[in-house]
């Protein structure tokens, strides 16, 4: 009679044991489902942005041409980063590609600085203002991008979440980095 009361104990807490440990797998599991959602999430935060910058450069090129006729290889540098940032299917092609983009961007606005009447009209203005808001949007969609990613990597490399991200196949996803080194350069300020 005790021994199988004692045995009925056993069974008992080796059951709750099972129990518990299932709880703590589906606990870290929906963690890790959570945090990969909040990934994609942002990533499409950054998409909805860049497509947004990719529907503005169309109209500030149109509008620069008639004042720049002979910049023809301006225009075309900034069509072919577009192009290739609208194709691009991973984060680390995005990330180059918006590099590259962002790169065309900035000789495209030095050269506008040699069009005075240009830099004055106002369609450029508005476009160019919209342009710029955008980009700080990607700039704040990117760290968030970039933050979500961390706490994600973070979770499905340390212990003891890293064996059920193992045993369901959940694999690290790449930051949103900056791909051209001009970007990375702090910019030189001169009052001469």
């Amino acid at each position: 009679m005790i021994a199988l009361a004692g045995s009925i104990i056993a069974l008992i807490i080796v059951a709750a044991i099972l129990v518990l440990l299932i709880i703590f797998v589906i606990g870290i599991y929906n963690t890790l489902i959570r945090l990969r959602n909040q990934v994609d999430n942002a990533w499409s935060q950054i998409d909805v942005q860049l497509k947004r910058r990719h529907d503005l450069i169309p109209n500030l090129v149109e509008t620069a041409k008639g004042y720049m006729k002979h910049e023809r290889g301006t225009f075309e540098a900034i069509t072919k980063a577009r192009s290739q940032a609208m194709g691009a299917k991973t984060v680390s092609e995005a990330s180059k590609a918006e590099g590259a983009l962002g790169e065309a961007l900035s000789k495209f606005m030095l050269v506008v600085e040699n069009y005075p009447e240009l830099k004055a009209n106002q369609n450029f203005l508005s476009v160019q203002e919209e342009l710029t808001g955008t980009e700080n949007k990607i700039s704040f969609a990117r760290q968030s991008y970039n933050d979500q990613v961390l706490f994600f990597n973070n979770k499905i490399q340390m212990f003891p979440s890293n064996i059920i991200a193992n045993m369901f196949s959940f694999t690290k996803r790449d930051f949103f980095e900056i791909e051209v080194e001009a970007e990375r350069e702090v910019p030189k300020v001169s009052f001469s």
